[in-house]
């Protein structure tokens, strides 16, 4: 195949040029060549490694700073090089060199998409575990299916990527679907894709508890909180706190359905709820309740620093409930739309059976393009 005229491949490269440079901007990269050349420095004194866990996070800094910046510098360079290689081969109508730079092109574009998302992963708590929350909404038996429903949707999703995922608490429903539950959910930058997550799901669908068979529309509450191993200055007072126990549900044996060892914690200033009943014990289910309540906590300080939004996912809203995210619609047409990003699919059963990847990297890359105005998607929307 011919390569394309010769100023229609210059404009792609300056075009790829100009991402790579508005990225370069987006992760702060002058700033992080200098945290590396600080770094450096430090580590070649004599005295770096007096004190081993302080050399030892210096040394995963400037590990995961690299990370990011050397191959936004690399990319960087090779368009560079291949605009130069360009003219050259313009200047000699070098058509062989031509037709190679325009495969390396496309080499370079496609590896730039893949080094957008991947560099998209560098925020403060983007590789953390996470503990995710489902709470169906008003509505009886209809909200708590939507709710199984989508619980059905992350353990596929967790599945198919390979991350591993282990149900915390599951409060059956009365009938059919669930009342709420919590999972932990563990792999490599789960905060990150799963950030996006956090929100109001809304179904659209003939109800198939409704004799009359009417359309109904259901909600459902989804939380992402990151697992911390360090939670700040976060102090919890136990005055602070109700603690309920309850018989656990679910599989277990016969342990689980003869003592209340499941706990439940209220923190009473703030209305946050957490809970476990994955553990055999009381004791350890209000350990591992009280771990999620810290990192909950934290989670809503650092929102209150307007600086730090972004790095928690989005709007202050994103935090609470009431904040419609997606739409799934299964009646009158068949359509899933993200009402942030834009992205949508007609293929709704596919997501439903955990085909989500789509969804994250769009969210990644509206995060990268500065955040689109919402207001002109919500109005899409409607």
């Amino acid at each position: 195949m011919l390569p394309p005229p010769m100023g229609e491949l210059r404009d792609r490269y300056i075009e790829l040029q100009k991402k790579v440079e508005h990225f370069a901007g987006v992760v702060s990269l002058d700033a992080k060549l200098q945290l590396i050349a600080r770094l450096e420095a430090r580590m070649s004194e004599g005295d770096f490694w007096n004190d081993q866990a302080r050399a030892q996070a210096q040394v995963q800094e400037l590990k995961t700073t690299k990370s990011v910046a050397q191959p936004c510098l690399e990319m960087r360079q090779a368009v560079k090089d291949n605009l130069e290689l360009l003219e050259l081969a313009e200047a000699e109508n070098d058509q062989a060199t031509i037709a190679q730079i325009d495969a390396e092109h496309l080499r370079l574009a496609k590896a730039y998409e893949g080094l957008e998302l991947k560099l998209a992963l560098g925020g403060k708590y983007d590789g953390c575990n996470i503990f995710l929350r489902i709470t169906p909404g008003a509505g009886g038996t209809e909200s708590q299916d939507w709710g199984e429903m989508l619980f059905r949707m992350y353990t596929a999703h967790c599945n198919a990527v390979g991350w591993k995922m282990e149900v915390l608490d599951m409060m059956p429903g009365e009938g059919a679907g669930i009342k709420g539950c919590t999972l932990r959910i563990s792999g490599e930058n789960a905060y990150g894709y799963m950030k996006c997550e956090m929100g109001t799901h809304r179904l659209v669908r003939i109800s198939p508890f409704d004799a009359n068979a009417r359309r109904q529309t259901s909600f459902t509450a989804v939380e992402v909180t990151p697992e911390l191993d360090d939670v700040g200055d976060v102090a919890i007072d136990e005055k602070d706190l109700r603690v309920d126990t309850y018989r656990a549900g679910g599989a277990g044996g016969q342990h689980v359905n003869k003592t209340d060892s499941a706990v439940r914690l209220t923190h009473i200033p703030t209305g946050v709820v957490v809970a476990c009943q994955a553990e055999r014990s009381q004791v350890q289910n209000k350990a591992a309740a009280m771990k999620m309540l810290a990192a909950r906590l934290q989670q809503l300080k650092d929102a209150e620093r307007l600086d730090e939004l972004k790095a928690l996912g989005g709007e202050r809203g994103t935090i609470g409930w009431g904040y419609q995210i997606r739409s799934y619609v299964m009646m009158p047409y068949q359509m899933v739309k993200d009402l942030r990003t834009g992205h949508e699919t007609g293929q709704i059963q596919a997501v439903l059976d955990g085909e989500l990847q789509p969804f994250l990297d769009a969210y990644l890359r509206w995060v990268i393009a500065g955040r689109p105005d919402r207001k002109a998607a919500l109005k899409d929307a409607d």
